[in-house]
């Protein structure tokens, strides 16, 4: 399942860090705790929409290129998530088994049948 709330955090975390910032002084500018912060960046915590812009105002990002951010990653989560689901299934291969000298009525093959590719020799 995609959380909105890891996504819009992890952009929040990315936003910071390219701007070489301390949570710590995000926090204080934004006036959110430290702890809050943190916990919002990581996923934890849903953000109010005031606390978004308070942290986006610190940050001076526009909620608008933060909201597209996350859009975009949204995006590809859900693309990523659609080509697993549709993913062929595999199934292992067999290893070739050679049997020689033994009457074939004494050979047995357990193995679903559509599994096994049975050549007569």
């Amino acid at each position: 399942m995609i959380l909105l709330r890891r996504l819009l955090g992890d952009v929040l975390r990315r936003q910071r860090q390219r701007q070489g910032r301390t949570l710590r002084e995000v926090s204080s500018s934004a006036r959110v705790s430290l702890g809050y912060l943190s916990e919002v960046e990581r996923g934890q915590k849903e953000a109010s929409s005031e606390l978004l812009s308070a942290i986006c105002d610190a940050l001076d990002v526009r909620m608008s290129e933060l909201m597209r951010e996350v859009s975009d990653e949204l995006a590809l989560a859900e693309l990523a998530q659609s080509a697993a689901a549709t993913a062929p299934v595999r199934r292992p291969m067999l290893n070739s088994v050679s049997v020689t000298g033994v009457p074939p009525e004494r050979v047995t093959i357990k193995a679903p049948a559509e599994a096994v590719d049975v050549v007569a020799a």
